[in-house]
Formats: structure tokens, C-alpha cells, sequence
């Protein structure tokens, strides 16, 4: 027997589980870091643009696919277009999920780690290099990330087996809200240090000359990374939302808190590294291995430690929440599976394919895959190949397959919004958004860009 399907049951909570999914670690660790080694304020309002003209007409298009079929990431494509292979697209999406919860839970692990170490303040005295050998020695013990990236799976689980209503948007209706508050606690915090006019200056006031082809494509992938597009995961949240919803509006909405949060993140982090004199070039080490030393060296810095990397674990989780939900819907409509049977089956597939991921982070270790550690292997495939191939695919579906009037039908939700916008909307999905994503998969590949 078919399980009854989920559906939200408000558009605060679907808007907070689409924010979720959308705030992750790609808002508070990736951003801030590609901002800094992109000259800043130069990256900032590039990255703006980017995101109300490509990136807001991109989760739309997928919004339309799920609402227009009611239903996940590959059932949608069956339905919509009957006999076709373009249900392959759904897959590559399903696919690109399941890789990514299997490093994305490990780096989540990683969170609860340094999390545990400010709450028992071990880092306290110590330089850089010591900190960095005790992450070299945690990801070397193979257990300790094995360990917590089962404890990161098992809470995401939880949420999972609890249901649409009262799990996913449950959780989100209380995650969400308290990540933002930590948020602006952290951004307080910034305005009493001595390098908040510097951090202020680096964030906001741009010097155009620093912009190259690298930052317009930089920032054209973090506006594809953040929002969690090409992986059928807003497809699947769209179908479970009122086809009386407008749209634009609440998807808007949620591009705009997105943002909000991305610069947030910036405004809390970039006065901490000005003030006891880090690059703010430092890269993706900046969240793990340089913000723990600031940490360390601040009044009151546990405490501010503590609040960061709760923060970092809420936001894993509740991108981790989206793509199991993603997978769990596509087990439950392809294989009629009972929703506690499909979670059990991705819990332990999940958990097996994120310990290879921690172990294959050892050094010495042989679990590679060509020239790639396995860890490194999923995170390739899925970003350079699987997400940006299937947001292509997506994005030229809803443009040139679906047909004009289904898509202005949901678009407007039956005329009723959004009416005048539609032409001009419509232009960028089959022309704009196409091209842009196409660049950001050429760039990936090393065959644009410097």
C-alpha cells in the first residue's frame, strides 16, 4: 500500500524548509572565504546580480517542475514528459545527492568536533599549527570522523522518520530561526572589535579593478551552490507546497534571506580575522583551522566559539535534512517503499559511504578512485559534473520542454499572480539562465577561466 504523501501545512514552514535547504555551509563557510580571496566588496555586489538574475529564475524553474507534477526528482520528469528519457535527469540528481551527503556529512562531523573543543575550550593558547595538527590527528584516528558523521546521519534520520509536517517543517520552523538569532548575536559581538571599520571596509566598499573572469565565475558557482540547485531537492519541496502559493513572492523571499545570511556570515567573521591580523585570503581553512585561533585569542572567545560552530552544525543539518528528504521521497515513489524502511535503507548505504569518505582522508590511505581520495572523488562528481549537468538539463526543461501553457499556469498559479513579470521571466529561463550555467560547467572543467 502507497504511503499518504507529506505536504507542508503553512508557507512560513515552507519557506523555512526551503530556506534550510538553501543555508548551509555553502552561506557560512564557502562565502565568506571565496569573498575574501575575490577582493571582498569587489565579489559582493557581482554576486548580487548574479543571484536575483540567474539564480532566483533557477529555483523557480525547478519550483515549477515539482509543482506542476506534484511530485520528487524523477517521478516529476515521468509525468511531465511521459515516454521520454528525460527521468534520467531526476537520477543524475538523486545521485548527486546521495555523494554529497557522503562527504557533506563527514565535514558536518567536523563541525560537532570543533564544536566539542570550544565548549571545553582545548584550543585556548594555541597557534595555528597546533591547531591544525590536532585536525590532522582527529581526520587521521579514522574512527573519531567516522563516529560523528553517524551522529550527524542519525539526527538528520530523526527529523526524516518524524514526516513532512512534523519533521522537516517542523524542525526548520525551529532551526531556522535560531541560526539567524546566533547569527546576529556573532554580528554584535564583531561591531565591539577593534577591526570592525576594516572588516566593514573589506566587505562593502568595492574596488572594481580586483574583479576578473575567475570572480564572475566564483561567484556564478556560489550562487548555484547555495541556493542547492541541480540535485531535484527544491523540485521535491515544491511538490509538497499549495499550488495556491505565489511563487515569486515566497521564493523571493527566500533568495533574498539567503543572501541576507551569506552577508551576515561576512559581517560576523571578517572584523574577528582584521582585528588579530589574519589574511582574509586564507581559503577554505578560514572557518576550520584560522577562526578557532582568532577564537582563542578574543575575549570571551569560547563563548563566541561555542555560538559559531553550533551555528555551522544547524546549518549543516538542515542542508543535510533537504537532500535526505529528496532521496527518501524518490525510494517512496519509485519503489512504494514505507517512509521508515526507505530512511533505514539511506541511513546505512549513507553511513557506509561516508565512512569511506573519512577513512580515505587518512594519510597513506589507498581508497582512491584514479587520482582522487574518495572523499575528494564524490565531491568532484557531484559539483563539476552531477549538479551543474542536471541544473542545465533542468533549466532547458522548463524553457524549451514544458510546454507555455502548464508553465505560465504554474508560474501564476492560475493566473491569479505575477502576470506581467511572466514574458520577462520566461526570456531568462530559456536564454539567460541556460548560458550562465553552461559557464559555470565550463569553468569547472578548467576550459574557461584562469
Amino acid at each position: 500500500m502507497k504511503e499518504q504523501r507529506g505536504a507542508f501545512t503553512s508557507s512560513f514552514g515552507s519557506m523555512m524548509a526551503v530556506v534550510g535547504s538553501a543555508v548551509g555551509l555553502g552561506n557560512i563557510w564557502r562565502f565568506p572565504y571565496l569573498a575574501g580571496v575575490n577582493g571582498g566588496a569587489a565579489f559582493l555586489p557581482l554576486y548580487l546580480f548574479l543571484i536575483l538574475a540567474v539564480g532566483l529564475p533557477l529555483i523557480l524553474s525547478e519550483f515549477i517542475l515539482g509543482r506542476a507534477s506534484r511530485r520528487g526528482a524523477v517521478g516529476a520528469f515521468r509525468y511531465l514528459a511521459p515516454k521520454t528519457k528525460w527521468y534520467l535527469v531526476g537520477y543524475m540528481g538523486v545521485t548527486a545527492g546521495f555523494c554529497i551527503l557522503g562527504f557533506y556529512s563527514v565535514i558536518a562531523g567536523w563541525s560537532l568536533r570543533f564544536l566539542f573543543d570550544a565548549v571545553l575550550n582545548a584550543h585556548a593558547g594555541q597557534s595555528y599549527e597546533e591547531i591544525a595538527a590536532g585536525f590532522r590527528a582527529f581526520r587521521n584516528s579514522g574512527w573519531q570522523p567516522i563516529l560523528l558523521s553517524g551522529v550527524f546521519l542519525g539526527l538528520t534520520a530523526v527529523v526524516i522518520l518524524k514526516g513532512v509536517e512534523k519533521g522537516v517543517e517542523r524542525w526548520n520552523k525551529i532551526l531556522m530561526p535560531l541560526l539567524l538569532g546566533i547569527l546576529l548575536v556573532l554580528c554584535v559581538n564583531s561591531f565591539t572589535l577593534d577591526g570592525f571599520r576594516e572588516g566593514m571596509a573589506f566587505l562593502f566598499r568595492p574596488d572594481f579593478s580586483k574583479i576578473t573572469a575567475n570572480t564572475v565565475l566564483d561567484a556564478m558557482g556560489q550562487v548555484f551552490f547555495t541556493l542547492s540547485l541541480g540535485m531535484g531537492v527544491m523540485i521535491t519541496y515544491s511538490s509538497y507546497v499549495t499550488k495556491s502559493e505565489n511563487m515569486l513572492r515566497s521564493k523571493g523571499i527566500v533568495t533574498l534571506i539567503d543572501t541576507s545570511i551569506a552577508i551576515i556570515s561576512g559581517i560576523a567573521i571578517f572584523p574577528a580575522v582584521f582585528t588579530f591580523g589574519i589574511s582574509p585570503t586564507q581559503g577554505p581553512d578560514l572557518i576550520f583551522l584560522t577562526l578557532p585561533n582568532v577564537f582563542a585569542k578574543m575575549t570571551g572567545g569560547q563563548y563566541v566559539g561555542i555560538l559559531f560552530f553550533l551555528l555551522i552544525s544547524i546549518a549543516a543539518l538542515t542542508s543535510m535534512v533537504s537532500i535526505f528528504e529528496m532521496m527518501t521521497n524518490y525510494l517512496m515513489e519509485e519503489f512504494q517503499l514505507k517512509r521508515r524502511r526507505a530512511v533505514v535503507w539511506l541511513l546505512c548505504a549513507l553511513f557506509f559511504v561516508s565512512s569511506l569518505c573519512a577513512l580515505s582522508q587518512v594519510e597513506g590511505s589507498r581508497l582512491m578512485i584514479g587520482k582522487y581520495n574518495v572523499f575528494d572523488f564524490l565531491d568532484m562528481l557531484s559539483s563539476n559534473y552531477l549538479m551543474t549537468i542536471g541544473g542545465l538539463l533542468i533549466v532547458i526543461f522548463a524553457g524549451w520542454r514544458l510546454s507555455p501553457k502548464r508553465f505560465r499556469k504554474t508560474f501564476t498559479s492560475d493566473g491569479r499572480y505575477n502576470n506581467r513579470i511572466y514574458p520577462l521571466f520566461r526570456f531568462v529561463i530559456r536564454f539567460i539562465a541556460p548560458i550562465a550555467v553552461a559557464l559555470i560547467f565550463l569553468s569547472k572543467l578548467n576550459l574557461i577561466g584562469g
